[in-house]
């Protein structure tokens, strides 16, 4: 399998129950060998992450730490009828945003309703891609789902730290399988992240990329690796340098 370059769903102190810092987390990137770190705090919903404030200062941080390009995206709930967890001008200060269903602010509506909350939450223009859609807590209808993706240009990920709990993520493996099959068919793109809370787990791919490599899946249709394809499907193409 192609080498990852990108893990752009990760967590630092600021999400209020990870355990590194943004330096930390970008040394950790640069050991991996990683080209782009996304760094995705928790929006409003999840017990002690940042408060809103925190995205209208990004721009101090550096681009580039320990030779890692930095991307400030966050990871924003999906409510109840489809609302996202972040209001529109803090949205606007991040490069790209990622939404997704967190059972600490979201009460399983049903198959039927948990995916239309969700791909209403797919249609801001922001929004890149969808994290650990995986989970029989909160079940999903993935033929509309990955028909969506396609539909609002939003990718899907195969989050590798989901893999590494089946206990806690009800039939995430197969769960998997049924979406992967249906990206395939459709041709529509996926990403592949380790949703890091500790800089231990940044570039974590392992569970995914054995779940990607059974089932042959196609590789043109990932986009973190290759840093132009990824960058030009986030918008973030004027960040390259």
């Amino acid at each position: 399998m192609k080498k990852l370059i990108a893990d752009m769903h990760t967590h630092t102190i600021a999400s209020g129950h990870a355990y590194g810092t943004i330096r930390e987390m970008a040394e950790a990137a640069s050991a991996q060998k990683l080209d782009i770190l996304g760094l995705t705090e928790h929006a409003p919903g999840i017990p002690g992450t940042a408060d809103p404030f925190y995205f209208l200062n990004l721009k101090v941080i550096p681009r580039r730490i320990h030779g890692v390009k930095i991307l400030h995206g966050c990871e924003i709930n999906v409510l109840d009828g489809g609302k996202l967890s972040l209001k529109q001008r803090f949205i606007e200060k991040l490069d790209y945003a990622s939404v997704g269903i967190h059972r600490p602010c979201y009460a399983d509506q049903g198959c039927d309703r948990n995916t239309e909350n969700l791909i209403q939450c797919m249609k801001h223009e922001k929004v890149c891609f969808v994290t650990h859609p995986d989970d029989d807590h909160t079940p999903l209808d993935y033929e509309r789902l990955v028909r969506a993706a396609k539909e609002f240009h939003v990718a899907l990920e195969v989050n590798n730290s989901s893999l590494n709990k089946p206990e806690k993520r009800w039939n995430c493996h197969e769960n998997y399988r049924s979406m992967l099959h249906l990206c395939d068919h459709y041709r529509v793109p996926i990403l592949i992240n380790s949703d890091a809370h500790d800089p231990s787990s940044v570039g974590d791919f392992e569970q995914a990329e054995a779940l990607i490599d059974a089932l042959n899946f196609d590789e043109s249709l990932i986009l973190n690796n290759e840093a132009g394809k990824l960058m030009d499907f986030i918008g973030c193409r004027g960040l390259m340098g």
